[in-house]
């Protein structure tokens, strides 16, 4: 391959990326589905742990648009993981997985951030690989949804780029 080509290779898949990337504008809905709303609740905060702002008003929308976010990420996936996935909510929610997966029956709701993180950090360096997959599950499902959405790339100071914007 010459040179020239592999150049101009590069320049067409960057300029056809940047198009797309322009021209991509993510559907917001407001979704009526709150099955999870309180799970979440909670451990959003503990994923995203200085990511959310510090200001209670805005620190309720960036968990409500989350919350939103994650709802229409879960409507989207496979059936097969989203199976795995309301498997896994659902025993967090229940005094009988809760105890099955964290060897404890108090409901997360009731635990402090610092008593989550831990669980999490536990399930993260577990020796089954279920426990890891729950932990990795969670995790890239919140922060994917959180970050996501628009408005929460401020803190990151990005923007989404806007020379193709007429």
């Amino acid at each position: 391959m010459k040179r020239r080509t592999f150049l101009t290779g590069a320049f067409t898949g960057t300029a056809a990326l940047a198009l797309g990337v322009s021209l991509y504008t993510p559907e917001v809905t407001d979704s009526p589905d709150d099955t999870h709303r309180l799970l979440f609740s909670v451990l959003i905060p503990v994923f995203m742990d200085g990511a959310l702002p510090d200001v209670p008003n805005y620190r309720e929308a960036f968990l409500n648009r989350t919350i939103i976010a994650i709802n229409q990420t879960i409507s989207v996936l496979p059936t097969d993981q989203k199976q795995e996935l309301e498997q896994l909510l659902t025993m967090l929610e229940s005094r009988f997985g809760l105890l099955i997966l964290t060897s404890s029956i108090t409901p997360l709701m009731l635990r402090t951030p610092a008593e989550l993180n831990d669980m999490l950090e536990q399930w993260r360096h577990h020796f089954l690989e279920m426990m890891q997959t729950a932990y990795i599950g969670l995790r890239e499902l919140i922060v994917a949804s959180y970050y996501a959405c628009p408005e929460h790339w401020g803190r990151l100071h990005y923007s989404k780029p806007t020379f193709l914007d007429a």
